[in-house]
């Protein structure tokens, strides 16, 4: 064999794997190597191809990107025209549907039908010659369209060579060209942070982008495209479905839903629909409805068309997820743990299927970069069970005056002060103790296990003491009564005893859980430890300034911070006054401070299940001694101590040269 003939050997071959493993990776999603071997042999057959130019040809998997940009688009005429469809909204429009389906075939039998999501992107049309494309084009206005063939190119699922046996001569295919939802986030998240205009929906960024008159800006942009249907075929097998038709656009390579179904009568179509409603949320692209068609391609020929659109063919139109409205004003609420959110009150209007009249604007920033103000006429979106929110304001129609809206300085619920960190989009409530939007977490916190530890306090009956005006703050906790608690759901006499004594046994404790138990933000176990060792006193936390705080181990200027205005809400001060009035104490650990502090500078970390001790327990005595726990192992830790099953923290501990402790070890040097 000559060198050429060699050459062209391994040129054709290369390329059929390429067009292969793209096969499986786009169209199957089921990958038979991996991407490292993919570009492996896509480098092989770019060098082959460097060194003998005159063997490039159009369908090489090389020759997706890197023509040059047009001065604009020519046109496409559609030998077959790409016509729109009629749309139902409901259950009794489709059975009229299919009632005139069965008047024109006069006959009552149950119509098979094919149905598939309708995505929600923009219609092309693929042109194979021979196997090859050789054009691609927008449906326009159903007879011509743009010729898109560069862009459309740079899409990696669709082959530029059908696969396959048996291929047509020529084949029109039709499919909608998206931009599935994770590819389009990441496009916004881009734009935002090259503080770029963003598209506002993924069928706008999809239409966008495959109308770029430069290939290049499409081949970086998401898109994907699904078939679902033919408009001419010459040669080929003669086919007696739609749904075969589209198994044989698959066995040639072509991308196709994977949701689609076969589906009998008004019932099946029914079915369908819901079951697609439900997962819609779930999937990876955006549809708007579904569409059924006459499966039988004889019967489609029968039945034929009218103006603008098939008779054997029709959409079902999910509810509108987006509609223009009204701000009539913009307030904040204050979340669970505190998150300040402005919501947007509105001109109730129906989207989605329910009626709107609250929707969320996220955080300020968002208020900022959308800059929604009161009268605005905006769009909002509502997508399945998610909040609405607001997409953009609809421009020109701010009415004069309208003012910027500003985060409150106070909690719009309890007055406390309104903090946000620099670099943060969420805005809290300082009034942790009080605020009434945040009481039944805050409760939660102060009687979990590692703060009060109140046995028997769960959250349910945290729940049910809050809704039933038994407790408003965690102090009232102190108040309850077995005569108070008793009746509520599962709580007999004998369990709102036990709740009784549990909540008495509570009062006893030690300063760090006290502190742990407030619930300060940032302020976790390891820090109410170490404030608890430094200050000795509770009294000596309230009132150090951030840079005595910040004095102590792992207390930076954020902490320092947080602690400062927790301690500076009269509310706060309130609630810790009546807590320690109610009875709750801890031994003075001033002298074991000074005297305990023998592992001080040292980091341990704890991995295995430990016999004479919980690890809970291994890391309070070792905390009270001044050393650090913490739950990963790194070239700063001191020991780590290593229990029954151990994992792969000891094998970590191993490589780094860091010294193992047993429990033995570990209880002889406690004492």
């Amino acid at each position: 064999m000559s060198e050429k003939k060699q050459v062209t050997s391994q040129i054709d071959k290369l390329r059929d794997q390429l067009n292969h493993h793209s096969y499986q990776y786009y169209v199957l999603d089921d990958p038979e190597i991996p991407d490292v071997e993919y570009d492996r042999l896509y480098r092989e057959l770019q060098s082959l191809e460097k060194h003998n130019p005159a063997l490039i040809t159009s369908d090489s998997p090389t020759q997706r990107v890197g023509d040059k940009p047009l001065d604009g688009f020519t046109q496409v005429k559609h030998e077959v025209p790409m016509l729109s469809l009629d749309n139902v909204f409901n259950a009794e429009e489709l059975n009229d549907f299919n009632k005139r389906i069965q008047q024109r075939l006069d006959s009552e039998d149950e119509i098979s039908f094919a149905a598939e999501p309708k995505l929600d992107g923009l219609a092309v049309s693929l042109l194979y010659e021979k196997g090859l494309l050789v054009r691609a084009g927008t449906r326009g206005d159903g007879t011509t369209g743009e010729n898109i063939t560069q862009n459309i190119r740079t899409i990696h699922s669709i082959p530029l060579k059908l696969l396959g046996n048996n291929i047509p001569d020529l084949l029109e295919v039709r499919g909608e060209v998206f931009m599935p939802k994770a590819g389009f986030e990441k496009l916004n998240q881009m734009a935002r942070d090259n503080d770029e205009k963003q598209f506002a929906n993924p069928r706008n960024a999809a239409a966008g982008s495959l109308r770029q008159l430069d290939p290049k800006i499409t081949a970086k942009r998401p898109l994907a495209m699904y078939c679902y249907a033919v408009g001419r075929v010459d040669g080929g097998a003669i086919l007696q479905t739609h749904s075969d038709m589209l198994d044989h656009l698959k066995q040639w390579g072509l991308p196709l839903c994977n949701e689609r179904e076969t589906v009998q009568g008004v019932d099946g179509c029914l079915n369908y629909f819901k079951q697609m409603s439900e997962l819609r949320d779930s999937l990876s692209y955006e549809i708007d409805g579904i569409v059924y068609k006459v499966n039988s391609l004889k019967l489609q020929k029968e039945l034929g068309f009218v103006a603008k659109a098939p008779r054997w063919a029709i959409a079902h139109k999910f509810p509108a997820q987006e509609e223009m409205t009204r701000v009539n004003a913009i307030e904040f609420q204050v979340g669970r743990t505190g998150a300040i959110t402005p919501v947007a009150r509105l001109e109730p209007v129906f989207v989605g299927g329910v009626t709107v009249s609250n929707a969320t604007l996220h955080n300020m920033d968002e208020v900022n970069r959308k800059d929604v103000r009161k009268g605005d006429q905006v769009i909002i979106r509502r997508a399945g069970d998610v909040i609405p929110e607001v997409v953009r304001v609809v421009p020109g129609s701010r009415k004069r005056g309208a003012r910027k809206i500003l985060l409150p300085a106070q909690c719009p619920v309890c007055g406390s002060e309104i903090e946000q960190e620099e670099g943060e989009a969420i805005a809290r409530c300082s009034g942790g103790l009080f605020c009434e939007a945040q009481r039944k977490e805050s409760i939660k916190h102060f009687a979990s296990r590692k703060a009060m530890d109140v046995d028997g306090l769960g959250d349910k009956l945290v729940e049910q003491l809050v809704d039933e005006g038994c407790i408003d703050h965690m102090d009232d906790l102190y108040s309850l009564t077995v005569e108070k608690i008793i009746g509520l759901e599962r709580m007999a006499e004998k369990s709102a005893g036990n709740l009784i004594d549990a909540l008495e046994e509570s009062k006893y404790t030690s300063l760090n859980r006290f502190v742990y138990a407030l619930g300060i933000r940032e302020v976790g176990e390891a820090t109410a430890q170490t404030l608890a060792q430094y200050f000795t006193s509770l009294d000596a936390i309230k009132a150090a300034d951030e840079e005595s705080l910040q004095k102590v181990d792992d207390v930076g200027p954020i902490v320092a911070a947080h602690l400062v205005r927790f301690f500076k809400q009269p509310h706060n001060l309130d609630v810790i006054d009546k807590l320690l009035k109610a009875g709750i104490h801890w031994d003075d650990i001033e002298a074991a401070a000074v005297e305990e502090q023998t592992l001080e500078g040292k980091t341990f970390v704890l991995t295995g299940t430990l016999t004479e001790m919980t690890r809970d327990d291994a890391k309070k005595a070792l905390q009270a001694r001044g050393a650090k726990v913490t739950g990963s192992v790194s070239k700063k830790t001191s020991f780590v101590v290593v229990g029954d099953n151990a994992g792969s923290k000891a094998t970590k501990a191993e490589q780094l040269g860091v010294e193992m402790l047993d429990e033995a070890a570990l209880i002889k040097l406690l004492k």
